[in-house]
């Protein structure tokens, strides 16, 4: 691949994967700086895809980063299998390629973030768990960027 093609900034959305939401934000490599966006719901009929393809289709991504859910000794949760499968079907749709995260402790980081920006006065209303789980994406797209992907 020449030089000039893989130096172009591409557009990556970075998902964190939960059973009640999936928070959602997106970067790009040129600034590797990440930016929470918002939330979908996921239940037992699965994913809001509609929501997910318009957000797919506002942001025109390159790739996806998923958040892969692990217990904190690094062992498979009960969750992993489930945030798997969200990925395959994910690519399957999006015809994206999907990388794979680990997303320990990311939740908390957002939630020590959003509360300390609060605290400083930076942020003025309440923190929802929706603005946790968006965050969350950004903390997992930043991890992404950290891999050198």
């Amino acid at each position: 691949m020449p030089d000039q093609v893989r130096s172009q900034p591409i557009v990556v959305l970075a998902l964190d994967f939960g059973l009640k939401r999936i928070g959602i934000a997106s970067g790009d490599t040129l600034t590797r700086a990440a930016h929470p966006r918002t939330t979908i719901s996921n239940g037992p009929k699965g994913p809001d895809w509609p929501a997910l393809d318009r957000v797919l289709a506002d942001t025109r991504p390159a790739r996806i980063a998923v958040g892969e859910p692990y217990n904190a000794d690094g062992s498979v949760s009960g969750l992993t299998e489930a945030a798997r499968g969200f990925a395959a079907e994910l690519a399957q749709r999006s015809h994206l390629p999907v990388d794979l995260v680990d997303e320990r402790w990311s939740s908390q980081d957002a939630e020590e973030r959003l509360r300390g920006a609060r605290a400083s006065g930076e942020r003025r209303r309440r923190v929802t768990r929706e603005d946790v789980d968006a965050a969350a994406a950004a903390v997992i797209l930043e991890r992404w960027f950290e891999q050198g992907r």
